[in-house]
């Protein structure tokens, strides 16, 4: 029988289209090692294809990632499935492709959650296309989630955020841990909306 990280991600192709979506429903597509080691490979993959000209990035079940599966970081029997965290500059990183610089664009379907690294994962992508279920945010640092306190973005989110909405915004998401909505959302430059 198939383990969860068997079909942690799933390839698909549409003509020139690659459509790599995270399969964790269960866990609002959080990323543990096995998933981030295979969206790295699928973005790897794409990027030497010749015949693939761009990259959708979506999450299966109604969210797009809930950030990096952290139960592997408190749970010894299954640490090994916890995330790779290396601080070289040439490795991966730990949502996994979220250092890579391709040459092909790279698109983030959001729907649901797309929050903590899954907000890594959406900022890395070139454009982000949202539906009205979308909440974008760094929610640990809200007392709600109090179990994710202090971890905090390892994966580039602290420099892209500020990039695409500017210092003062990315710094409410970042120093409050509260969400975009769509209604917000709509007026900043992170996400266009179906």
């Amino acid at each position: 029988m198939p383990s969860d990280n068997d079909n942690c991600v799933l390839v698909e192709r549409r003509d020139h289209i690659t459509i790599v979506t995270i399969n964790r429903p269960h866990v609002r597509n959080a990323v543990n090692r096995p998933t981030a080691e295979k969206l790295t490979r699928a973005f790897r993959d794409f990027e030497a294809d010749t015949d693939a000209y761009v990259a959708i990035l979506t999450g299966n079940g109604g969210n797009f990632c809930a950030g990096a599966d952290l139960k592997a970081l408190i749970d010894p029997s299954i640490a090994s499935l916890a995330n790779s965290i290396s601080y070289d500059p040439n490795d991966d990183g730990p949502m996994g492709p979220t250092r890579m610089t391709l040459r092909k664009p790279v698109i983030a379907a959001i729907s649901g959650y797309a929050v903590a690294g899954g907000l890594e994962l959406a900022c890395w992508c070139d454009l982000r296309v949202a539906d009205a279920t979308a909440v974008l945010g760094v929610f640990c640092r809200l007392r709600a989630y109090a179990s994710r306190a202090g971890v905090p973005l390892l994966d580039g989110g602290t420099v892209r955020l500020p990039k695409l909405i500017g210092r003062s915004a990315a710094m409410d998401l970042l120093l409050t841990g509260y969400g975009l909505l769509r209604i917000p959302l709509s007026d900043s430059s992170l996400a266009s909306f179906l």
